[in-house]
């Protein structure tokens, strides 16, 4: 059964109109409450903590709030998302958010830190069952940031450079004494960058880094199942200046198909045959992968018989072979018969009533034994 989404702002708890401080102070205060490790062992609050992530990573985005403002969660099929499958994949990718004070206790936001690798991606794409058989070279394109031209990366105007933050002195983090303990956490003032833009770049707005939009090739090898997921190296989101991107990890969908249902590597689907076909035996058509094909029914098919046709199946992801493809017969009973087709039939079942087959007979017969066993006691209670 498929899940139901909840809505972002339902998950953030804050209306359509909210502003981006509104989001973000939102987002702050679910992530304090639901993070794992103030509720350790609670599986509903993991949930609750990276749905939270997931509806920030929305909202706080101009181009996917406007998409899902207007379409829903269908506006955002096809968009990449942060990978959120642990905590550290989400504080990784908001940290920044959480730098000091009691959020820098709680979340690990301490003082500068090495350059730290960009978060994963992840994004949906939809591909044919052929396509999953026979593998598939498709082109998606990935929202995500660069660093921003005009300044580099900085986040300062072009001639300028950063100033040491005067509030920690250049460290990033300050130490704050609590009775017998000293806790070191991340500069309020620089968020733990040691460094402040005072004249911010005009064409970044002092961020270091712009939207962009790039154009992908991914190679789908053959045998792919819905869930599986591919990964791009290198192509996920920034990290910071001097360390690597993250990875883009694209979760395959395989649309439903026309006439198979998949099991693993075998393909399974249903053909109707009449009447006839199934007393007399037929050669009769088929869908396969490669086309249209025909197999021999046999002689006296009963409905739901099976007939396998070795190596016709899906491919294996590791490249050993195929499976096969399952032809189940379904027999149909005519609806709209002819005056002669029925006259047949009539005198079909007329000689058949004369000649009743094992089968037949020991059905009546069993009915039969069944019945008079059933009369016995009454008939000795009137003796």
């Amino acid at each position: 059964m498929a899940t139901i989404k909840r809505d972002l702002y339902e998950v953030l708890e804050i209306q359509r109109g909210a502003s981006g401080e509104e989001v973000k102070r939102a987002y702050r205060q679910m992530a304090l409450k639901f993070h794992p490790d103030r509720n350790p062992g609670d599986k509903e609050a993991e949930k609750r903590f990276r749905e939270a992530a997931e509806a920030y990573d929305v909202l706080s985005d101009d181009q996917k709030r406007q998409r899902y403002d207007r379409y829903g969660h269908a506006g955002l099929d096809g968009s990449a998302f942060h990978d959120f499958r642990s905590a550290d994949d989400i504080m990784s990718t908001f940290g920044d958010i959480f730098g000091g004070g009691l959020f820098g206790d709680i979340f690990g936001g301490g003082g500068r830190r090495g350059p730290r690798q960009g978060p994963d991606l992840l994004m949906r794409l939809e591909i044919s069952l052929g396509e999953a058989a026979r593998g598939a070279t498709r082109e998606v394109e990935v929202d995500r940031q660069e660093f921003c031209g005009e300044c580099q990366g900085s986040g300062a105007r072009k001639g300028t450079v950063a100033s040491t933050c005067n509030y920690c002195g250049g460290r990033g983090q300050v130490v704050q004494t609590r009775g017998f303990f000293q806790v070191a956490t991340a500069c309020p003032s620089c968020g733990g960058e040691g460094v402040k833009i005072t004249d911010p770049c005009p064409s970044c707005r002092g961020a270091g880094r712009v939207p962009s939009r790039a154009k992908l090739r991914v190679d789908v090898p053959p045998g792919v199942e819905t869930n599986m997921r591919l990964q791009l190296r290198g192509q996920g989101e920034l990290g910071d200046p001097g360390a690597p991107r993250g990875n883009l990890q694209i979760q395959i969908l395989v649309r439903k198909h026309e006439f198979f249902e998949r099991r693993r590597n075998d393909l399974h689907c249903q053909v109707p045959i009449s009447f006839a076909q199934a007393a007399l035996g037929a050669e009769v058509e088929i869908p396969t992968l490669d086309g249209p094909d025909k197999i021999q029914v046999p002689r006296g098919s009963q409905s739901g018989d099976h007939v396998r046709m070795r190596g016709r199946g899906m491919p294996d992801l590791s490249g050993r072979g195929r499976g096969d493809e399952i032809v189940e017969v379904v027999v149909e009973t005519p609806r709209n018969l002819t005056p002669r087709q029925e006259e047949l039939l009539r005198e079909f079942a007329e000689i058949e009533h004369e000649q009743v087959s094992p089968r037949r007979k020991s059905f009546f017969e069993k009915l039969r034994d069944y019945f008079t066993e059933e009369a016995e006691p009454e008939d000795r209670d009137d003796a």
